[in-house]
């Protein structure tokens, strides 16, 4: 039952009787206490005597023997037995195991004990703070034989006083009913005209407990009522104060979590998830939410919650590297960092990196270091080789194989300077150095150049080059030297790949903004295995084939950046056996 203030002032006024029946009950009861606890104080006086001749005799040691005398000693006298030293440091006691005498007070300042080391004994009547009950302490002092001093305490509860207690309690309480009924009619008329002005009050805290902050108690009084109200009006504008700035850190900790690029899981000691960041449930696949879950039920990976015992075993920081079997994998560096409070595991904080393009990227330098050792190793043992041979007299001994030899240095040293370019341009193109001079180009005019400088080579194959279809393109807004590139490369490809009697041909289309330009031919092909990793430096499909052809590996791969340098994208698409298309794109000059 809630009880309003007008109840609580009628209950004030009541205490007015309450307390003259009170007082009544403290008067006889301080009489009985003090008469019975002077005859439970002369028996035990006797009692201690007796006790301090047993205990003197049987104790030596103080620390040793004293536990085992004062049990002895409680149950031949059904008094709880103490014993103290001079120092006032506990050293037995009946009531109270040994292994936690350590834990109680110095009894030295115990008005029993003081008086029993000044006078030889000494008694007192308090509330034992140790077992939570009035009690009767008599004290001795006690000698042992090997001359250690201190004191002998018996205690008894005053139970029969607390029997007294209740009876007159019981009195009480029967004439305090019918004063109180006496009383009801009166106190309630006053409490109620007292209780006016607070409970309005009450009604405009209540809507301010309801969350309407924007509310205010009308100041109308300066005594206390009108203190409570001026009061409240401050805490609710505290409130709404307090309530602004945790909205705001808790929006702005909701924005830092999904910003962040890094999955991020916390958990309780339990292994329970108590919150995640969406790039968490990204990296794991997960669309549901995952707060109140085990760890082993949203993320089935063994390695993910052995790693969470160790820390919570270790309590200390954990950074290990897993793979997670998602997709085609995805390696993971972990950072695990216990919740600690006080020497208390509270949870465990885990932060999980992706670096599965780093890992790739890696994979990546060691194979781009590995091909470019292996391009540059056979030109050089070349020209090495066939350098030592015309510096050991070829020259003189005969003059027509030194110079096929010479041919042969100058043919492989071209290869090495188109690798050398080819990796610079790749470098230039990669770092974001190359600056573009962009101009409106006809691609008519842009591949018609491009295929005069291939004339020579595809007339020896006697394939045919077809532009037609570029009449009438619209132009394009690129770097000349640049897309001249991009056509050479393409172009030549297909010469290479293009069996005699083959046909190249060339078109262009609209796509939105963009101008779309194709090159196919009847050549080979790519087997399809082959072409994801078609753009990839040194990758070729027919290593040996390629290298006859005089390429350096890079081409595909140059083409590939100058086109995304512009702003476009390209593709390819292949038939093993009947041809290929490569289709990139360029702004519409």
């Amino acid at each position: 039952m809630k009880l309003t203030i007008q109840w609580k002032l009628m209950a004030s006024y009541l205490c007015l009787l309450l307390f003259i029946g009170g007082a009544f009950f403290v008067y006889l009861n301080h009489t009985l206490t003090t008469h019975l606890a002077h005859e439970i104080q002369e028996n035990l006086k006797s009692e201690s005597r007796l006790a301090r001749m047993v205990a003197a005799r049987e104790i030596r040691d103080m620390r040793r023997d004293a536990p085992a005398a004062a049990a002895a000693i409680s149950r031949e006298t059904r008094a709880r037995v103490t014993v103290v030293l001079e120092g006032g440091e506990v050293v037995a006691d009946s009531d109270i195991a040994p292994q936690y005498l350590g834990t109680l007070e110095n009894h030295a300042n115990r008005p029993e004990v003081r008086q029993a080391l000044e006078q030889g004994g000494g008694a007192a009547v308090r509330y034992s703070a140790t077992i939570k009950t009035p009690m009767l302490y008599v004290a001795t002092v006690l000698n042992t034989t090997e001359g250690e001093r201190g004191v002998l305490r018996l205690s008894l509860p005053l139970t029969a006083v607390e029997k007294a207690k209740q009876s007159i309690r019981t009195l009480l309480g029967a004439s305090l009913v019918v004063s109180l009924v006496v009383a009801l009619l009166l106190s309630y008329l006053l409490s109620r005209f007292t209780s006016r002005s607070l409970r309005t009050i009450t009604t405009l805290a209540t809507q301010l407990g309801r969350g309407d902050y924007g509310r205010r108690i009308p100041v109308i009084t300066r005594d206390e009522v009108g203190e409570l109200a001026r009061v409240m009006n401050e805490m609710a504008s505290q409130i709404e104060r307090n309530l602004a700035r945790i909205s705001a850190e808790k929006n702005r900790l909701d924005t830092i979590l999904r910003g962040m690029g890094e999955g991020l899981m916390v958990s309780d000691a339990g292994g329970t998830v108590t919150l995640v960041n969406p790039a968490f449930l990204e990296l794991f696949g997960l669309t549901q939410s995952v707060e109140g879950r085990q760890i082993i039920e949203i993320a089935r990976f063994p390695e993910l919650n052995e790693t969470f015992r160790a820390v919570v075993s270790s309590r200390s920081e954990h950074v290990e590297e897993m793979t997670l079997p998602l997709g085609e994998g995805k390696e993971v560096l972990t950072h695990w960092v216990p919740l600690m409070e006080e020497d208390e595991l509270r949870g465990v904080v885990a932060v999980f990196h992706d670096i599965s393009d780093l890992k790739r990227l890696e994979v990546v330098r060691r194979d781009f270091v590995a091909n470019v050792s292996h391009e540059l190793r056979t030109p050089v043992t070349v020209i090495k080789g066939y350098a030592e041979a015309l510096a050991g007299g070829l020259v003189k001994e005969d003059p027509e194989r030194a110079g096929r030899f010479l041919e042969i240095i100058y043919s492989h040293s071209e290869r090495l300077a188109d690798l050398i370019r080819d990796l610079l341009t790749l470098s230039q193109l990669e770092s974001g150095g190359l600056q573009l001079e962009l101009a409106q180009i006809h691609l008519d005019r842009a591949v018609a150049h491009a295929a005069g400088l291939l004339e020579q080579k595809a007339a020896k194959k006697e394939i045919a080059i077809d532009m037609s279809a570029l009449a009438g393109a619209p132009p394009v807004l690129a770097d000349p030297g640049r897309l001249e590139q991009v056509l050479i490369n393409l172009m030549d490809n297909a010469l290479k790949y293009t069996p005699p009697g083959g046909a190249i041909t060339l078109s262009a289309d609209e796509a939105g903004g963009m101008v779309r330009v194709s090159v196919h031919d009847t050549g080979i092909g790519i087997p399809p295995r082959d072409l994801p990793r078609i753009f990839e430096r040194f990758y070729r499909v027919d290593a040996a084939r390629s290298r006859d052809e005089g390429g350096t590996g890079l081409g595909l791969s140059i083409v590939k950046h100058i086109i995304q340098l512009h702003g476009g994208g390209i593709t390819v698409e292949s038939e093993h056996g009947r041809g290929t298309t490569f289709r990139f794109t360029l702004r519409k000059a």
